[in-house]
């Protein structure tokens, strides 16, 4: 059994027009108009299979096609909400993939011995109502759930708020408690299996990542007047320190990844000497001795720049996370199934945050990645072709059908 490439296309065509942007991208926040109508056709599509459909109180969405045992289910699902301006597949695919194995489950009137469940998990994201994958992370006990209810949006709308106007606020006895496995297929959102000429990533966890927010202190005083040797100017320290950071980091593993994300400077004005400056520093890498590495590099250079300069540097912890290692059963399994079909593949780590990374608390948790063109992603010109999302369809099809044999 394969997937039908021509339905897949379609069904990618359809959800692309929900939150159209003018470049061909898709803006698709969490519970605003396009969410919800993305969500109502998911459901109505759900219903023409005759899934038996749920909501919880969070407003995951959850599709069951129901198994020949009472077994715990294994679940198939991403998120349907983009960043402003994304792009036709991240989140999305995952989603519709996991509709399409159910689909040909259906039509071949086959009935596996474990329940599989379509799930759209809300706001994955973070755009909206931050952090990312707050819903998910609910579920897997990570995030307080009083604190996600009344986080609020740009326009002080909370979360709670949003849910109940979009009439997605379902009950929380609904919420997804267990399961034999948790399946995610998603666009790499990367360059490596493209520049590979490979087929299918066979993801083996998601990296470990800090991100700090790094404040330099300094003296405001006038742009014109003020000679360079009696100025504590933040922004020539901020900028002397990212340059050792970068000399200095990319020295330590090649798989090391670091970003500056955001930058604000204050007062901001052309004819003032800024006061201070304020960025955030991203490091990421599956190795938790190679983060520590990185941080004491950034505690160090921090002391040195300080040193130098005279100004004065802090920094806080706005994130970390420690690497996520998915169940090496699934992780086979994936890789089993891509052989057998013939595909290239490669075992890799995801760089970028997913739902599965908190499933993964909860059950034994596996990715399958298509390749991106060029790497992109978050942005309008994402795509990935429809004979790489057929692929990792059919990777997700084959997966489910091997997980149905040998787990309990």
């Amino acid at each position: 059994m394969n997937c039908e490439l021509k339905r897949l296309q379609q069904s990618i065509l359809k959800f692309s027009h929900f939150g159209k942007s003018e470049n061909g991208g898709v803006t698709r926040l969490t519970l605003t108009q396009p969410d919800v109508d993305a969500r109502t056709q998911l459901i109505q599509m759900m219903e023409e299979i005759n899934l038996r459909v749920s909501i919880d109180d969070l407003g995951n969405i959850y599709g069951t096609y129901e198994g020949k045992e009472d077994l715990p289910p294994i679940i198939l699902g991403s998120h349907g909400d983009s960043v402003e301006k994304g792009g036709n597949f991240d989140g999305i695919l995952g989603i519709l993939g996991a509709y399409e194995v159910v689909k040909v489950l259906h039509e071949n009137q086959i009935r596996l011995r474990h329940p599989i469940v379509v799930a759209d998990f809300t706001n994955e994201e973070g755009v909206r109502f931050g952090p990312a994958m707050f819903c998910s992370g609910v579920l897997a006990g990570v995030y307080e759930e009083q604190k996600i209810f009344f986080t609020k949006d740009r326009k002080g709308i909370t979360f709670q708020s949003a849910l109940e106007q979009s009439g997605f606020n379902g009950l929380a006895e609904n919420r997804l408690k267990d399961g034999t496995a948790y399946l995610e297929l998603h666009i790499e959102q990367g360059p490596v299996l493209e520049a590979l000429n490979k087929n299918i990533g066979v993801v083996e966890g998601i990296v470990g990542m800090n991100c700090l927010e790094i404040i330099v202190r300094g003296q405001s005083n006038h742009a014109g007047t003020t000679p360079m040797q009696m100025r504590k100017d933040p922004l020539m320290a901020a900028a002397h320190l990212i340059d050792r950071l970068n000399d200095f980091l990319r020295k330590v593993d090649e798989e090391l990844v670091f970003t500056i994300g955001q930058f604000d400077i204050f007062p901001n004005l052309h004819t003032v000497i800024p006061d201070q400056v304020k960025f955030t520093f991203d490091v990421r890498h599956k190795s938790e001795d190679i983060i520590k590495k990185a941080m004491t590099i950034v505690e160090q250079e921090i002391k040195n720049v300080e040193e130098k300069t005279g100004c004065t540097i802090f920094r806080r912890v706005l994130w970390e996370r420690e690497t996520v290692i998915f169940d090496n059963s699934i992780v086979d399994s994936v890789e089993t199934s891509t052989t057998a079909l013939g595909y290239s593949y490669k075992r890799m780590y995801s760089g970028a945050g997913h739902d599965a990374q908190f499933l993964a608390k909860m059950m034994p948790t596996g990715m399958i990645f298509v390749p991106s063109k060029e790497g992109k992603s978050h942005c309008e010109e994402e795509y990935t072709s429809i004979d790489s999302c057929t692929n990792g369809v059919n990777v997700l099809l084959q997966t489910v059908l091997d997980l149905d044999k040998k787990l309990n």
